[in-house]
This record gives C-alpha cells, structure tokens and sequence, in this order.
C-alpha cells in the first residue's frame, strides 16, 4: 500500500539531494582554486584598465590575477581553459542592490531596511541570504558582486559591498562599511516635517549633533549637555562620512534635490556618490566640478514627480560633461539586466569603454574597493567569459568566476525549464 505523502517525501528527498549535489560542487570548486593556477587562454581581453588584448592570456592563483597579456608563458601544472573566440571581462558590479534580500512580491526587499528615519547604523548584512535563488540568476547575467544599500526615508544606514559567492555571509562579505545612505528625494520630505527645507535643516542638525558628540563624548556620557538629534549609537555611525573616511550615497533624482546635495557636500566636505540622477543632465557641469560619480539607471524615461526630466541619454550627456558614470539598474530584475542597461547607455550615446567601465571599474573606485574592477596582477579573480559583446542581447555569459573559483550556471530557472520542456501526453 502507497504511505500517505509518499510522493511529496520522495519528491522533497530528490530536491534536498538536488541541493546537497549544487552545494558540494560550489565547496568542491572553491576547494580547488586554493592552491591551483588556471589560464584562461585565446579570447579577446578587456582588462579595463588598458586597451583590449587580443588572444590574450589570464592566470589565476589563489583567487587573485596573477598575470594578464599576449604570449605569456603558462606555468607547469596549470590548469588551461580555451577561451578562443570568446570575450573576458571582470564580472559585473551591481552598484546599488538589493539581490539576497528578499523576493518581490512576498514582502519585497523587507530584510534591506528597518522601521524608523535615522538609522545610520543599521546594516543590512544579516538580512542576506546567501542560498536566495536571485544570487545564482546574477551570475547568469555575468554580475558577480554588488553593493547591498538599505532602502528608508531619510538615512536608512550602511551599504554593503559583497562578492555573489559563498554558502555563509563571512564568505560574501567584501567591505561592511562600503558607504552610508542618504534619501533626498521626494519619499523624504515627512522626515522633514513635510517640505524639503525641513529635510536639508534635519540633516544639518544631524551632521552638526554628530560633530559635537564627537567633540563632547565625556561630557554626553555625563548628562551635562543638552539632548542631540539622534542616540549616540547612531550619531557615532555618522563620524567616518563626516571626516571623509566613507562616501554617502544621496538617492536625488530632482534637479533641486541634486543641488541640494551639492551644497550638504560643499558645506561638511563630503565624499559622495549621487544615485539616481533622472534630472541629473540638467546640472552636468556643476556634478562634474564637485567631482561627484553618479550611479543612474539608463532605462528610465518615464517621468515622475521625481524627475519629470528623466531621458534615455542622461548617461551621454552627464559623461560629455566630465562626471564618472556608473551605472546600476534598478530592482527586481536589476540583478539580470545590469549588462542591458548598459548596452542601452552605448545604444543612447555612451561609449562603449564607458559602459563597461561603469560596471566594472568606476563602482570599484567610487567605493573603495581597490582590489576589484579591473582585469590586472594582484586584483581578485571575479571574471566572466562571454559568448561575444556582454552587451548584446544574445550573448551569454558562459563560464563566471568569483574570487577564482567557477560557479555552476544552474538556477531555479534553469530547473523548471529543465522540468517542464517535455509535457507528458
């Protein structure tokens, strides 16, 4: 006689080995790397940081580049992979996610953010998921890191730089303090008392609080100073950006809400990192002077209370004037469309050295993250290897490496496309 639930127990058996099989396959790879020299030979390099290579060479140890360039000698032992025919890239950063954190439409993106106005030290790390099945699908589209930055009304906390790669969050975890959001746009201004001067004075009141707890720690301890802005958790957490030590990035898509920007960085002399931007080509010249990187998503022209100005060509006109572009498609689906969006910047203008290098280098430089962006001796191993132009809408990303370690292309997409491509009868 069949076991009630026989066939569930059997199926969720088949899933969990399933899961067992992709687990130890990531770990059996990971293993391998340490210790191991692989040479990616024959396809066209694009190192980013120098002119493209033809049949060029990549070599790996120990998760980092080694050695980049024609005709390199290949060491004994080492593993080679043929890239002929084929284009090498780093791999893609996401530079403004939210990939791990939640799933849309089942409380989206919940676990990026926490209740409240004033959070500077809220991160949202511990809300990634590293088996969340929008990693795998990043890969697909050649991203294999990006920067986690919480969602809020005014200042939501810490952004996050992480590699998408790993079975636990130590192992994903590239930089915890890669930057500090700040929220100037319109979503902001209850935080205000309701207009955009009461945000701006909040700010300053915040910004200058912060400064005196820093210069009156003893005495705040004490109780012999009048009550500030904020808890002293949180002003504290805002002392690495007002000395310069960490880049806000300030979500303003308003040609007034960017200005406004431009004076808080000109004021506290800030590093900064402008996000959004629909309104940003309007104020070209004076974002480039303040030297201002500006991440945008290309793919919005639709305009809105907060950027009734928005164009297709923001990116062209902003990099014409001067200002390093970066660029980062919104979510849900940014994590698959990173390399459209930027191949829709090329199509509206942008060169295509640009593009890539607003998706490879420039994120690396905006925060920090020295180590990444660039095909070069010395950098971690995060590449990809394409089918031809990752720009293309039918070019594939067909073999991704994240800190020198291949990943398995499978998804749960690719699993239910396996599933039902047959039907039964």
């Amino acid at each position: 006689m069949r076991q009630p639930g026989g066939r569930t127990a059997r199926r969720t058996a088949r899933h969990l080995y399933r899961g067992w099989v992709l687990l130890g396959s990531v770990c059996a790879i990971a293993g391998r790397a340490q210790g191991q020299t692989l040479a990616i030979t024959g396809g066209t390099v694009y190192p980013v940081s120098g002119p493209r290579i033809p049949n060029g060479t990549v070599l790996i140890r120990d998760g980092r580049i080694v050695g980049v360039g024609p005709n390199l000698a290949l060491p004994a032992g080492a593993t080679r992979i043929d890239a002929a025919g084929k284009w090498i890239t780093p791999g893609l950063f996401h530079a403004n996610t939210r990939v791990g954190l939640g799933v849309a439409g089942l409380g989206a993106f919940a676990e990026g953010g926490v209740a409240g106005e004033v959070n500077p030290s809220f991160s949202p790390l511990e809300g990634l998921d590293p088996a969340a099945f929008t990693i795998p699908v990043a890969r697909t589209g050649g991203v294999t890191g990006g920067l986690l930055v919480p969602g809020g009304p005014l200042l939501p906390g810490q952004a996050v730089a992480v590699d998408f790669a790993g079975d636990r969050i130590e192992q994903m975890l590239v930089r915890r303090d890669a930057a500090m959001a700040l929220n100037l746009n319109g979503g902001a201004r209850d935080a205000g008392g309701g207009s955009r001067a009461g945000v701006m004075a909040r700010v300053r009141r915040l910004f200058d609080d912060a400064l005196e707890y820093s210069r009156r720690k003893p005495e705040h301890d004490r109780g012999a100073i009048q009550p500030l802005a904020a808890p002293a958790r949180e002003l504290a957490a805002l002392l690495p950006v007002l000395r310069g030590e960490q880049p806000l990035v300030i979500t303003a898509d308003r040609r007034m809400d960017i200005e406004n920007a431009l004076r808080l960085v000109r004021e506290y002399r800030l590093r900064a990192v402008l996000v959004s931007a629909a309104e940003g080509w309007q104020v070209a010249r004076a974002i480039a002077e303040a030297g201002f990187p500006v991440a945008l998503e290309p793919l919005r022209d639709i305009p809105s209370f907060d950027g009734l100005g928005a164009r297709l060509d923001n990116a062209t006109l902003l990099r014409q004037a001067g200002v390093r572009v970066l660029i980062a498609q919104g979510d849900p689906g940014g994590e698959r469309n990173l390399r459209y969006a930027a191949g829709n910047a090329v199509r509206m203008g942008l060169s295509w050295d640009d593009a890539l290098a607003a998706v490879t280098a420039e994120p690396a430089r905006a925060f920090g993250l020295t180590d990444y962006g660039t095909l070069e001796p010395g950098k971690v191993a995060n590449l990809v290897i394409w089918s031809g132009d990752p720009f293309e809408f039918n070019t594939v990303a067909e073999r991704v490496f994240v800190r020198g370690s291949e990943m398995p292309l499978r998804t749960r997409e690719t699993e239910l496309l396996e599933r039902y491509r047959k039907l039964p009868p």
